[in-house]
């Protein structure tokens, strides 16, 4: 008899065969619920060598191998050393395992700075930073890899934990560009993002990577210790565990309202007159972030 690995909120439990038949037909079902996937998408995934983005391009290979199309990943090497040279390494194993073509670009190549150099010299939180150079860099080399889609492993406790932090830090607005399907405007030079791991909770994540024994290493990057956002994490987690649903009522109270908040997101997606990738501004965040690191070198 097969040793029980989960049991859900409802006191239903699985073996490691059920539960991984639960997680891979829930995925699915939500990249068919949400129109993820169309017949003529060419679809990247971001990856990282982590257990969401090593898990989710695991089961979007299956299911668009089935189609006769081939997926594509696209790892951004921010600059982190001690960490994402050890998932790099990871990522490559994976993807050579599963025969996925794996793309690989450098922060420090295209900006002739990393994440750890900026730190050095500019005042600034670290995710700021290191979240302005992976969008950027994933939307403009997945386009020129030919993408329709860009799909992220976010998952159900990441998404939880930037609905609160906008409403904490009064930026609900920010929160339309959320959902299982990202993105308000369209704009021929935007890729939109899919997550289909939008309803997998980090714990399902966590034990169907190490049922599948992926080739990943459970730790977190050291520039995401003492931040706002792994203060809101354990704090969700608290709450998650006296109250058995938090996340998912937050979730979905959420997806409620979210219809509401896109009908009120004015924004306008333009080329940025620098670099002429697509921003909300004239001037897009990345350009902002080069001219002042260019500053800080000369001070």
């Amino acid at each position: 008899m097969e040793k029980i690995v989960y049991i859900d909120q409802s006191k239903k439990s699985y073996t490691k065969s059920q539960f991984i038949r639960y997680f891979e037909a829930k995925v699915l079902y939500t990249i068919r619920k949400y129109d993820m996937i169309d017949k003529n998408d060419e679809i990247v995934a971001a990856i990282s060598g982590g257990k969401d983005s090593v898990a989710m391009s695991h089961i979007l290979n299956k299911i668009i191998s089935k189609r006769g199309q081939q997926l594509k990943t696209l790892l951004i090497d921010e600059g982190i050393p001690g960490y994402r040279d050890s998932t790099i390494t990871d990522a490559i194993k994976f993807c050579k395992d599963e025969s996925i073509a794996l793309t690989i670009i450098s922060s420090k190549k295209e900006f002739k700075f990393g994440l750890t150099d900026a730190l050095k010299k500019l005042k600034m939180n670290p995710c700021t930073i290191c979240g302005t150079m992976r969008r950027y860099l994933l939307n403009k080399y997945a386009r020129k890899l030919g993408a329709t889609k860009i799909a992220t492993g976010h998952n159900m406790d990441d998404e939880a934990q930037t609905i609160l932090m906008n409403q904490y830090k009064g930026n609900a607005n920010l929160s339309a560009k959320l959902g299982p399907v990202t993105g308000v405007k369209e704009h021929k030079k935007f890729i939109r993002r899919i997550k289909p791991l939008y309803f997998m909770s980090e714990k399902e994540v966590t034990i169907y990577s190490t049922l599948k024994a992926f080739p990943v290493k459970y730790t977190e990057c050291p520039n995401s210790r003492d931040t706002f956002r792994s203060q809101v994490r354990d704090q969700l987690n608290l709450l998650e565990n006296s109250f058995s649903g938090t996340k998912n009522g937050i979730i979905n109270s959420f997806l409620d309202v979210l219809p509401i908040l896109k009908t009120k997101e004015h924004s306008k997606i333009v080329e940025c007159l620098k670099c002429h990738e697509p921003s909300a501004r004239q001037t897009c965040s990345m350009c902002e972030l080069l001219e002042k690191y260019s500053k800080s070198l000369h001070q």
